[in-house]
């Protein structure tokens, strides 16, 4: 590890010159990115921090590498490594009373703080990428060309777009989602420079270049995706001089609704990381440890958010809102609300959207959601039943007894307001997820290239050998 951390802070130097030169270009696949010393780009800023990251998880590994942080129970091992200190993550951090933070700052915190687009009122995906890739809030400027960059890079290759439309329309949204991600593999800058041999110190450019080019693509497929199954199969052409959020928006067909495209600001911004031990961001960053280029890390990762225990529960949670809107009708009341929850917990069916594995509190996601519905949609029958269940299904799950966690957490409020605004099509949700998703794992699979990150490769027991290690007898 020392050896390639010194091997990378030394190959780093022409890069930083680079950065130091106000005249200097920058060519992207393509694209010739002119820097200023008023205003850095995004791959500049990161490579003027690396040294210093480099050098800091030098110093602590070296310091104390052999302190012992944490200890493991069997319940943990038999219990899916539920709370074992054993990652790196560097973007987010979750906190079981107050939820997560992205490099240090809170949900309120981003919204306030990140940039937004002219009139708007959440912030831009683009300033969170920003922040999470370097842990620095990002300047209006350098958010506006890092959406103008986003939009240059996101023409799909035509194989991918007959790929989608040969896909039949019954196949899951999320499977074609996965299959497209995986084939853009075709045009990995990381798998083709290693193909050709390259330099560890190189490793972190090409797979910067593969992810930027991968998140600004990712909004026109899943489109393609939603325009082909549900609607009349045109996608809008991505318009260069807009955000991340109202192309998206735009190529989905809600452009015309402003409200709408704050939301998928919002939702794009909320959903994107949440610690780097859930499904989705572990499996990115399992496979991105082998060296996988970032399409096939990505893919791999989509197909762990595709589950129902992960992000397909907003899906789950929406279908049974409607369950329970068909059944007790316009009878909001609290004892109308309790009887559900008490039938829906004695039929052996948890109560979708609560609970958390980590959270003991409400999530901060869920309450941004909430904040926003109350601005925008008070009256909303679908947003009334949430509220009434956000104030009874806590004391509810604490009778019962069974719940560590009988909170809601963000999968209990998205979907209500997707199908307020007119995405109704629930089965797609996850492929929003998705595109959110790859903007908060990417940046970890670049920075673990960037600090020489190995290979994972946990050891394992069989129970026979754990029963030995604790003395157990079978």
């Amino acid at each position: 590890m020392a050896t390639a951390l010194r091997f990378n802070n030394a190959a780093l130097r022409p890069v930083l010159s680079s950065v130091r030169s106000p005249a200097k270009t920058i060519a992207f696949n393509g694209l010739r990115c002119y820097s200023s010393a008023k205003t850095q780009t995004l791959k500049e800023s990161l490579a003027e921090k690396l040294p210093g990251e480099i050098e800091k998880i030098k110093k602590l590994r070296n310091g104390y590498g052999s302190k012992v942080v944490g200890e493991v129970t069997l319940d943990q091992v038999y219990g899916g490594a539920r709370g074992i200190k054993s990652l790196v993550w560097e973007g987010s951090v979750l906190d079981s009373e107050e939820g997560i933070r992205f490099r240090g700052k809170t949900i309120p915190e981003c919204q306030k703080l990140l940039p937004k687009a002219p009139g708007g009122e959440e912030p831009l995906p683009e300033g969170l990428f920003w922040l999470l890739l370097t842990g620095e809030v990002p300047s209006e400027q350098q958010v506006r060309e890092l959406s103008a960059e986003w939009a240059a890079r996101s023409d799909v290759p035509k194989f991918i777009e007959e790929l989608i439309d040969r896909c039949p329309n019954d196949l899951h949204p999320m499977a074609q989602f996965s299959l497209a991600v995986t084939a853009l593999e075709h045009e990995s800058a990381f798998a083709k420079a290693y193909a050709k041999g390259m330099p560890k110190s190189e490793y972190w450019s090409h797979t910067f270049e593969d992810s930027m080019d991968l998140i600004a693509k990712l909004p026109t497929i899943a489109a393609r995706i939603y325009r082909n199954v549900y609607k009349d199969g045109k996608v809008p052409a991505v318009q260069k001089d807009k955000d991340y959020a109202y192309n998206f928006a735009n190529q989905l067909g809600f452009s015309e609704n402003k409200d709408f495209i704050e939301l998928m600001r919002l939702y794009l911004t909320i959903h994107t990381d949440h610690e780097g031990g859930n499904v989705s961001a572990h499996t990115t960053h399992l496979v991105g440890s082998a060296l996988s280029s970032p399409m096939l890390s990505l893919s791999a990762g989509l197909n762990g958010l595709a589950g129902p225990l992960h992000g397909l529960a907003n899906q789950e949670v929406l279908n049974w809102l409607q369950k329970m809107k068909k059944q007790i009708g316009s009878d909001l009341g609290d004892k109308a609300i309790t009887d559900y929850l008490w039938s829906t917990l004695k039929s052996g069916q948890v109560v979708p959207g609560y609970g958390h594995a980590v959270l003991r509190k409400t999530d901060p996601r869920y309450v941004s959601q909430r904040e926003f519905a109350l601005r925008h949609l008070p009256d909303d029958p679908m947003f009334k039943l949430v509220s009434q269940v956000y104030k009874i299904a806590p004391g509810v799950l604490t009778e019962h007894g069974k719940t560590k966690n009988p909170f809601p957490n963000v999968d209990a409020h998205s979907g209500v307001l997707l199908q307020y605004y007119g995405l109704t099509e629930a089965s797609f949700y996850t492929v929003l997820f998705g595109v959110s998703r790859a903007i908060g794992v990417l940046p970890q699979l670049i920075i673990d290239r960037a600090v020489g990150a190995p290979i994972e490769r946990p050891k394992s027991f069989s129970t026979e050998a754990w029963a030995k290690l604790v003395g157990a007898t079978l």
